[in-house]
């Protein structure tokens, strides 16, 4: 066999099995894997490339290589999932190096982290205050996870006791100019609703890069052409301004009644449609 043949029959079948390796392993981003993980797949790749061109390994010791190496990446992957105190003896346990405001300067010595450090690690959590953090734990990956003190904690809906509608995920129905069947299908929605709320928009699907259905069921796009403008959903809008015309409707209709039962009637409709218009505003209000 050529010598080009055979590289480039080993750099494929090379690529198909890093390929399969990877997807055996946990999924997680490059920033977030350990010292040992990052060395075991690197180790991989390495015989993988080094075994694409150097001809005369025999490719029964690469195999072997790779059974060894791949293996023990996998095992490793698969009893820390299993087991916690073999994970904790290859990952490592968080290290507290803040606590209860203090910086605990033992621990940072022994993790080998300096004030720099410390300082631009709580930067990149946007923490630039060094009396704002109540405690901070060093994951066994080098991340610094920080809580802030309950003062500094930025204000939630929760603590001012006030409604808010839930939060349901939005359905991307349009891709690169054409329609997506199975999320319209999740939402009960069809082709024809579709095009018509386009028809409204003065859109054709062939025009649209990207569109989705929000958690109100609203739909909105974005055209290819960037220099076109996008009218905004106003189902919500029309929806608050004719529940506050209904309830003035009613109060006015109370007014100009002579009728006392007519005029008890249209009071109560106008606190019927008032107490519905508070229950849907945090609905109708983005």
């Amino acid at each position: 066999m050529q010598g080009w043949i055979e590289v480039a029959l080993r750099s494929f079948i090379g690529f198909v099995l890093l390929l399969a390796i990877a997807r055996l392993l946990v999924r997680k981003p490059l920033g977030e894997t350990s010292q040992l993980e990052f060395g075991l797949i690197a180790s991989v790749a390495v015989i993988l490339a080094i075994g694409s061109i150097q001809l005369t390994i025999p490719i029964t010791y690469l195999l072997i290589a790779l059974v060894i190496w791949a293996g023990g990446a996998i095992s490793i992957t698969l009893l820390s999932m299993k087991n916690a105190t073999f994970r904790s003896a290859i990952y490592g346990k968080g290290i507290p190096i803040m606590k209860d405001g203090k910086i605990l300067e033992d621990n940072m010595k022994k993790q080998h982290i300096n004030t720099d450090e410390l300082l631009r690690k709580l930067r990149a959590k946007q923490v630039f205050q060094v009396a704002d953090v109540e405690f901070a734990v060093l994951e066994g990956n080098g991340e610094l996870n920080v809580l802030v003190k309950k003062e500094q904690q930025p204000i939630t809906s929760k603590m001012l006791h006030h409604q808010i509608p839930p939060i349901k995920e939005p359905e991307t129905v349009i891709m690169d100019g054409k329609v997506l069947n199975e999320p319209l299908a999740t939402r009960g929605l069809s082709q024809e609703w579709l095009k018509t709320e386009l028809k409204k928009m003065d859109a054709i699907v062939e025009n649209v890069f990207l569109a989705q259905i929000d958690e109100y069921g609203q739909l909105t796009i974005d055209l290819f052409d960037d220099i076109l403008q996008v009218p905004q959903p106003t189902e919500l809008p029309l929806l608050e301004a004719s529940m506050k015309k209904v309830e003035a409707d009613m109060e006015q209709f109370a007014l100009d009644t002579e009728d006392v039962e007519a005029k008890q009637t249209y009071k109560w409709c106008a606190e019927q449609m008032k107490q519905v218009h508070q229950m849907v505003s945090p609905y109708t209000k983005s």
